[in-house]
Formats: C-alpha cells, sequence, structure tokens
C-alpha cells in the first residue's frame, strides 16, 4: 500500500503538548479542517479550555509524557473513546537553556525525560495501534538546534538531534508498515520559552504563522517540515561546513561573545 498523508475520513487525530504554542494554535487548526482531535498535555485546565474553543471536535486527554505507562494508557484510552489515530503529532517539549558557567545535571535529566524519553513513550503505542490497521501519519516535533550545537542549548539540542536520528532510522521499517513518518523542524517561533533566549532570533515567528505551516505540511509535506526555509535552510548548509567555519559563523549570526 503506497503511503499517503492521512484524512479525516481515516480517523483522528492526537496532538501532545497541545495546551500552548505550537500544539495549541495546530489543533484548532486541524479541528477547522474537519479533524476530530485528541489533545493531551499536563494542565487539565488548559486543556479544557481548549477543547472549550471547538466544542465536540477537541478531546482533552490530560498526560504526563514522561510517565510510560500513562502514556500507554493514553493511546488506549483515545483509540476506545474518542477513535482510532490515524494522524499523531507528537509535539510535547520544553526548552531549559543551559550554559557552561552553571551547568546543572537536572536541566539535562528533565530534557531528557520530556523531550526523548516522552517522545518515545507517546510514540511506541501509537505505532502498535496503527500497525494493526496497517496505516497512518506521525509526525515528530524536532527543532533545527538539534542540526548543531547552539549556545545555550547543550541539553535541549541533544535531545533534538536525537529525535532526528531515532525517526530516521525508523522510516525504514515504518515505510514498509504503511506508516508515514515526518518531523517537524521550526525555527524561531514568538513562544514564553523562546522569550528568554539572549541572543538575536532571525526569523522569528509568531506562532500562528508556524502552526499554519505545520499544518500544510501535514497536509501535503514530505519527510521534513521546516520553516521558514530562508533560516533553516541556511542553517543546515553551516552545519554542512568544517568547524573551523562553523563556530565563527555561528558565534556571528548569535552574538556569542
Amino acid at each position: 500500500m503506497p503511503l499517503s498523508h492521512a484524512r479525516p475520513a481515516d480517523g483522528i487525530a492526537w496532538v501532545t503538548g497541545a495546551s500552548s504554542g505550537i500544539g495549541r494554535e495546530t489543533a484548532l487548526r486541524l479541528a477547522a479542517r474537519g479533524w476530530t482531535v485528541a489533545v493531551s498535555a499536563r494542565s487539565a485546565d488548559a486543556l479544557t479550555s481548549l477543547a472549550a474553543a471547538s466544542p465536540g471536535r477537541i478531546h482533552a486527554i490530560p498526560l504526563d509524557v514522561t510517565d510510560h505507562a500513562a502514556a500507554a494508557a493514553a493511546v488506549a484510552r483515545i483509540e476506545a473513546e474518542v477513535g482510532p489515530i490515524a494522524l499523531a503529532l507528537l509535539n510535547a517539549g520544553i526548552y531549559l537553556p543551559v550554559r557552561g558557567e552553571s551547568l546543572a545535571v537536572e536541566d539535562f535529566d528533565r530534557s531528557i525525560d520530556v523531550n526523548l524519553k516522552g517522545t518515545v513513550y507517546t510514540l511506541l503505542p501509537v505505532i502498535e495501534a496503527m500497525k494493526r490497521r496497517g496505516r497512518g501519519q506521525i509526525a515528530v516535533v524536532s527543532s533545527v538546534a538539534g542540526y548543531g550545537g547552539l549556545p545555550t542549548s547543550a541539553a535541549y539540542g541533544a535531545t533534538k538531534a536525537a529525535l532526528f536520528n531515532l525517526m530516521a532510522s525508523l522510516k525504514f521499517d515504518l515505510d514498509r508498515l504503511g506508516i508515514l513518518t515526518q518531523v517537524v523542524s521550526p525555527g524561531f517561533v514568538d513562544t514564553p520559552a523562546t522569550a528568554s533566549n539572549p541572543f538575536p532570533m532571525p526569523f522569528l515567528m509568531t506562532v500562528e504563522n508556524a502552526a499554519d505551516r505545520l499544518v500544510a505540511g501535514l497536509e501535503t509535506g514530505g519527510y521534513e517540515i521546516t520553516f521558514p526555509r530562508r533560516f533553516t535552510w541556511g542553517l543546515k548548509a553551516i552545519n554542512l561546513l568544517p568547524y573551523a567555519a562553523y563556530f565563527p559563523l555561528v558565534r556571528r549570526f548569535t552574538g556569542w561573545k
């Protein structure tokens, strides 16, 4: 069976990390396009507010993605109560800036628990559900910080780089199982997480614009959904350079001294 993008007729969409930012805006846009959407995050209140914005279309399923058993139970609950998951957008993540002058192991532990392990915990039961049907679409939100080292991103960027490797490795097998896979690589998006960045953020996008680009990629895009391309493609190209050129260029465009 050829791989195809999921449509509302195929089942429901599930969005993790949906309490705010790109996750919330994307859930609203999917609902407006006819999807029934299950939304998950730790904040039950934020999810209830989101569901109220699109009654009958959005269903709140609170979840802490760092809880392996709870993630599996959430997938089972969604499949039983809301519908078969045809499209999964695994978006839950945190950004904890770290600096060499004041490193704390807790920042790395928390980043790995949420960004990497939390993705794995939600990804695996979704794959099992889609395998039984022989079709589905999974998009994992990484970041251009995973392309290469950036200031303050030692913890965050390491987990996002791992997600690139994770999904590229699984793609070989998931293609054969009829499951379309994608990675999402946003540039700088205006959210509370980026507000703390102590350096310039070129081509900073509004969260609404980012969600529009993301939904377009889910509907028709290829393996990598990335935006804004004039920034993200340039950053990807910089990572092909020798390190002797890479570090001076990154210092220059970030203003890092």
